[in-house]
């Protein structure tokens, strides 16, 4: 069997900065480190963090006064920061930069009295907090009929943002939508969809091309890992989404001779290691990694003083 692995892959800098910055405050203060939420989404980084002492809940008033609490990777909304402010926590923010600027993007288009377009999943945590930091009328829409269906005050004064997670196809299918239905839409100067994700995507098609499965690891609950497995079905190649070695299915190996492997963003490389292991324990083979882009971005870690 021919293994290829995806370049690039797995940690992103936003995750390796949330990361950086929960191990960092374990080490530095004593007592449980609170985390709101998942930090990122993958169940193996959150099990590790918590065998260290980082304590995940769902509600601030899980956490007791004064504890040091930090906001997860995908950003929270302001109320939340105030409600924090409120109980005596002392917060720290791993929002991802990235994440933060489209925050910013929402409160300068309110105030400036336009409707925002979220373009995101419902429910999902960074579109939760990006609608958060809304000054004004802001609108989630996920499909193109949303679009069609959508009401705002003034059709010449509305402006976007979208998920840093989303795929770059569904993606270019809503922005055609928006477009048409608002001409004189506001735009961002660069897409919100992060570099992170757009590479991943870009070198999943090139890889898809190749080989005749893809294995992606990360969680369930990973948008953009869910988003690679999306795009090498698009490409008409078979894909499934494992969090762990030990969820390959032996009969999705059966006349498999070329194997693509990937990685989400919040996904560790040892879980990629341990995947391709099993593969060659299994069928034997070699294991080479495509050509791919060099990535070279981080993300400063902020001053974890509270």
């Amino acid at each position: 069997m021919k293994i290829i692995l995806a370049k690039p892959r797995g940690f992103c800098a936003g995750v390796n900065r949330a990361i950086t910055i929960v191990k960092q405050a374990l080490d530095r203060y004593e007592g449980p480190i609170y985390v709101l939420h998942e930090i990122v989404h993958n169940t193996h980084v959150i099990r590790e963090l918590a065998a260290r002492g980082a304590v995940f809940v769902e509600e601030l008033e899980e956490i007791p006064t004064g504890s040091v609490t930090i906001f997860s990777a995908h950003g929270v909304a302001l109320a939340v920061e105030e409600r924090a402010r409120k109980l005596g926590l002392r917060t720290i923010d791993a929002t991802c930069p990235l994440v933060t600027k489209v925050h910013r993007r929402v409160t300068r288009l309110n105030k400036i009295g336009y409707d925002v377009l979220v373009i995101g999943h419902k429910g999902h945590p960074e579109v939760e907090g990006t609608c958060g930091h809304a000054a004004g009328s802001v609108h989630v829409v996920s499909t193109a009929r949303e679009v069609a269906e959508l009401e705002v005050a003034d059709r010449s004064r509305v402006g976007y943002v979208t998920q840093t997670t989303l795929s770059l196809d569904d993606t270019r299918e809503m922005l055609s939508a928006i477009r048409s239905r608002f001409p004189e839409i506001n735009e961002p100067k660069r897409t919100d969809i992060c570099y992170a994700t757009t590479n991943r995507q870009m070198a999943m098609r090139k890889l898809a091309a190749m080989v005749d499965l893809v294995l992606v690891v990360g969680s369930k609950n990973s948008s953009n890992s869910n988003r690679l497995r999306e795009a090498a079905a698009l490409c008409g190649t078979p894909a499934y989404l494992i969090d762990q070695a030990s969820e390959i299915n032996p009969v999705w190996l059966d006349g498999i001779t070329t194997i693509g492997v990937s990685a989400g963003a919040s996904a560790p490389e040892h879980l990629v290691t341990e995947v391709t292991e099993l593969l060659l324990e299994q069928a034997g083979g070699t294991v080479t990694e495509m050509d791919g882009e060099e990535e070279s971005i981080s993300f400063q870690i902020p001053d974890l003083a509270v």
